[in-house]
């Protein structure tokens, strides 16, 4: 579940018996993530909205990750 702590002003990953504080556009990304996008979907959209970032070659590495930490399904 991602939730914002306004109090340390930053996104949250809770997760059963665990919470990850995500740093920098972590959250945006897990936020885009809603089941109804595709990986290719999601970089798209961050694209858009970043021209210039790495993007395409940082989003997925992250989403790999988190998925083989067991973070996402």
């Amino acid at each position: 579940m991602l939730r914002h702590d306004p109090v340390r002003g930053a996104d949250l990953l809770v997760l059963p018996e665990r919470v990850v504080v995500l740093e920098g556009h972590a959250g945006q990304i897990l936020g885009l993530c809603d089941g109804t996008r595709t990986v290719r979907g999601i970089v798209d959209e961050l694209t858009a909205r970043h021209p210039g970032a790495p993007v395409a070659t940082e989003v997925p590495a992250f989403l790999d990750r988190l998925r083989r930490e067991g973070w996402l399904a």
